[in-house]
């Protein structure tokens, strides 16, 4: 049986404390208050330099019984730890993570309200990353003690490094920024927007994200304070901006100096033109360039991927093939083809309409120039069939997925909470249609059309946007790599890039029977090279559009 004992404060048990409610009442009300402020997990967490939290805890209770109850190793362990962790509120103010008087039982309110005292006055030190699923200790034998369940979008999960790892190089990021703001101008940065907006430059989509990024940061870091008080907390402010910027940054945007964004400020800041500009991006840009390791991997390298792979069991990862058509994520199937995934065919393709009747063609009017947006917006709701006119010459490629649907995601849209291991591929100089079973000049079913796979879910705009016309029946007939690009794979896996790259270029993507997901790639950053002439059934007949652009 469990005995109590009563100080002028409280009454408190002295064997374990399971029948202690108001402190189990004050236990939940700190997992509560956890969740609430950072938001289930959504909101970065940061460290601080915070200190004597728990002597300011201890202190807090007046009565001698009551302070040696609360003296526990558990308990200190967890304050210390993790007492000083914080999220920034909208005004960029600290907010401690556990500490709130006003949900806290009385008995407590003088313990809590000194630490959030001491914490919310700190500075940040760094991001808070962790893989534990809870912070602290929550009972041992019949004692329970501060503890909190995280939530599981907070909880810390990477291919190759540990939290502790990850809280490094955060805060390395914060110094190679904070130069970056430092060493770049305003006027610099918004030059370098308005060229990569204005799509002037080769393949720009793959570093307007970045730029645009660091352009808003600079403007947020370096604004002018307006009033005295402001002037006092200036360097504070831009310290915690920039604590929240590195937190929340994509993967690769901390690290402008060593990327194609600052190769083009280092440009504009010479001072050369356009012309020189625009040459110098395109040639570092080019598909064969960008991100691709230009000499053999050396021998330490093979060895650290060989460890990697191993360390993340993705060896089946590796192993590429073709997209099939019934699997893909698509905007518009056409509903008459029913495809066989094993032998290909469509059942009832054969209901196509005939493009090739001289009746029906006569009664189409010329084409109706439309961009890509206003297209899907307007026009593929209500296609019942539509076919492209085949160009000669043009972006033909691919849609291909991994061997193994199970194998560890390795591409940076493909994760485990949602898997999409798919991607694109297109030849560098373009292809003939004959390459792909086509008939160049003649109109060729539309099976479906699909968005770029790094678009059928958000966050990976950086990747560019475009669309397939998937062509009923279309495939590669020359042997592609496995095309494992290193600008697709996770950023955990850069240090090895090398190597898979020379993996890539020696193996090949299988095959299958069924029908392939192949077709015409059109991309918003070479939509001045569009030609897409499309012929679509509705209920009023047919109509040609010709698309021209995006949007």
């Amino acid at each position: 049986m469990t005995t109590t004992m009563t100080t002028a404060a409280v009454t408190v048990p002295t064997q374990g404390n399971a029948d202690h409610h108001a402190y189990h009442q004050w236990l939940a009300r700190v997992q509560a208050h956890f969740n609430t402020r950072t938001q289930n997990g959504r909101l970065p967490v940061f460290t601080t330099n915070a200190e004597g939290l728990f002597a300011a805890y201890l202190d807090s209770f007046t009565d001698p019984a009551d302070r040696q109850y609360h003296h526990c190793d558990c308990c200190r362990r967890f304050i210390e730890q993790f007492g000083g962790l914080v999220v920034l509120d909208e005004e960029l103010q600290l907010r401690s993570v556990l500490w709130d008087a006003t949900s806290t039982p009385a008995h407590w309110q003088p313990a809590v309200k000194a630490m959030a005292t001491l914490v919310e006055q700190a500075h940040i030190t760094g991001v808070w990353l962790s893989e534990d699923q809870t912070w602290g200790r929550p009972q041992t034998g019949v004692w329970h003690h501060l503890a909190v369940n995280v939530p599981k979008a907070m909880v810390f999960s990477s291919l190759v490094q540990t939290g502790f790892q990850a809280r490094a190089e955060k805060t390395q990021d914060f110094q190679t920024v904070k130069r970056a703001l430092e060493d770049y101008t305003l006027p610099m940065l918004e030059q370098a927007v308005r060229l990569l907006k204005s799509e002037a430059l080769y393949r720009s989509e793959k570093v307007l994200g970045q730029a645009q990024w660091l352009h808003d940061l600079h403007v947020q870091y370096h604004r002018a304070p307006k009033s005295k008080k402001q002037r006092l907390q200036h360097p504070q402010q831009q310290a915690r901006l920039l604590w929240q910027a590195v937190a929340q940054a994509p993967a690769g945007f901390c690290h402008p100096r060593s990327s194609m964004i600052g190769t083009l400020l280092d440009d504009l800041a010479a001072g050369m033109r356009f012309d020189a500009v625009s040459t110098r991006f395109a040639q570092k840009m080019h598909p064969l360039q960008y991100q691709r390791p230009q000499a053999a991997p050396k021998a330490g390298t093979i060895v650290a991927a060989e460890k990697l792979i191993a360390q993340l069991n993705a060896e089946g990862s590796l192993k590429r093939r073709f997209a099939r058509l019934d699997e893909i994520q698509a905007l518009w199937r056409d509903g008459r083809i029913k495809t066989d995934s094993k032998t290909g065919s469509g059942v009832f393709a054969h209901l196509m309409p005939k493009t090739t009747q001289k009746l029906g063609d006569a009664m189409i009017p010329p084409p109706v120039t439309i961009t890509w947006e206003k297209f899907k917006r307007t026009v593929l709701p209500t296609a019942q069939g539509m076919a492209l006119k085949v160009p000669s010459h043009d972006s033909f490629g691919s849609l291909v997925t991994a061997v193994h649907a199970d194998a560890p995601p390795i591409l940076q849209w493909d994760n485990e909470k949602q898997r999409n291991p798919f991607s694109h591929y297109l030849w560098v100089d373009g292809s003939d249609a004959e390459q792909f079973g086509l008939s160049a000049h003649a109109f060729h079913p539309i099976a479906a059309v699909t968005l770029l796979p790094s678009m059928w879910h958000e966050g990976f705009a950086h990747q560019g946007q475009g669309f397939m016309l998937v062509l009923q029946g279309a495939k590669d007939t020359r042997a592609p790599s496995a095309c494992l690009f290193p600008e697709i794979l996770k950023s955990e896996l850069h240090g090895v890039r090398s190597v898979i790259e020379a993996y890539s270029r020696t193996h090949t993507l299988e095959k299958h029977n069924g029908a392939h997901a192949a077709g015409l790639l059109l991309q918003a950053s070479n939509s001045l090279s569009w030609n897409a002439t499309v012929r679509v059934w509705s209920d009023h007949g047919p109509t040609d559009y010709c698309l021209d652009r995006w949007d």
